[in-house]
């Protein structure tokens, strides 16, 4: 297939990219390089006969016209979003704009695009969203396809609002789209404004290893490099008009999270002192989800996906790419936010 992969030089858009490639599809990776892109994450594809890059943004209607007519891609794989919580406490005003204006569009591209080929049946416009759309679980149950949605921060509402806005020109225009929902990604180039690598580089400059609360708070924690293989799944062989949930049947409360890290990090690079004794309990996020919790029944039964790897093989994994890493995670240190506590301003 060709792909064009919107938000290709971010987090989850770069795993997709590298492993689209090592496929053997070709890519066009479309990304406006703000504040958490980095094109040293597509570096080592960046010379490969399939892949290309354009800087564009989603909200630039002219620009995704040129675009789509330029590279005919036969799928759409849209990942460009502002996706930090706590960012869009702040500013929500930024999650609005990309995430629905953004997704719109892109859409109304996509639709220009597709009916000018004739609309064909094989063109898939694959939206890509998270499981905070539906709000926040209790200590049981499991979020599936069919669970309404309760968005409670700026940004899961901005996400939902973009679900909403894609399945509406399938129904409305008949324009072929499939959606995903996935719980908390981790793993190598992960942006050092979430948890786990806030946590791996404060252990790693004896900082405080600031949690929410009391860290009770459970996610569901998926390893990025299993996700990036459940989407191209999902964008060759997902039902047309149909959602998948995709989770890593991992789940674990914020505390235990991060007191894995320091176990790990203890072996691979110990301190003077255990890291546990950095963990800082701090003011809690401003409407914090209790709980999120993924039922994988379907994307499993119709698609024959499941996870690969657990979160202590991931945990692992990422730590020791943060250790081989250095001069990626250093070059970014000076950006937006990096290292200050956001989402405070509520």
């Amino acid at each position: 297939m060709k792909l064009l992969v919107t938000g290709g030089a971010g987090f989850i858009g770069s795993a997709v990219v590298r492993r689209a490639i090592a496929d053997g599809h070709q890519v066009v990776n479309l990304d406006a390089l703000t504040y958490a892109a980095c094109l040293e994450n597509v570096v080592g594809v960046a010379d490969h006969p399939n892949y290309s890059f354009l800087e564009a943004d989603i909200r630039d209607q002219t620009a995704m016209d040129r675009a789509l007519a330029a590279h005919a891609p036969d799928a759409i794989m849209h990942l460009a979003a502002e996706s930090h919580v706590d960012r869009s406490i702040d500013g929500p005003g930024a999650f609005i704009e990309t995430n629905v204006t953004g997704t719109y569009t892109l859409l109304e591209a996509a639709r220009g695009y597709w009916e000018g080929q004739g609309r064909p049946g094989s063109f898939r416009f694959h939206h890509i969203s998270t499981d905070e759309v539906y709000g926040s679980l209790g200590a049981t149950g499991q979020f599936t396809e069919e669970t309404p949605y309760d968005p409670r921060s700026p940004y899961s509402a901005s996400k939902a609002s973009s679900d909403h806005l894609v399945r509406a020109w399938g129904e409305t225009y008949g324009l072929p789209v499939v959606l995903t929902n996935c719980s908390n990604n981790y793993g190598p180039y992960h942006f050092p404004e979430k948890l786990i690598p806030v946590t791996i580089l404060n252990a790693l400059a004896g900082k405080p290893l600031p949690i929410y609360g009391d860290g009770s708070n459970v996610r569901d924690w998926l390893y990025v490099e299993d996700h990036a293989e459940a989407l191209l799944l999902v964008v060759r062989k997902g039902q047309v008009g149909r959602s998948y949930n995709i989770g890593g049947e991992n789940e674990c409360t914020n505390l235990q999270l991060v007191q894995m890290l320091c176990g790990i990090l203890d072996r691979l690079r110990p301190g003077a002192a255990p890291y546990a004794d950095l963990i800082t309990f701090v003011a809690d996020r401003p409407g914090h989800d209790a709980r999120y919790a993924i039922d994988p029944t379907r994307i499993r039964e119709e698609l024959g996906w499941r996870p690969s790897v657990s979160v202590e093989e991931g945990l692992e994994r990422t730590v020791q790419w943060y250790l081989n890493n250095e001069s990626w995670w250093r070059a970014l240190q000076g950006r937006d936010g990096v290292g200050q506590r956001l989402g405070v301003k509520a």
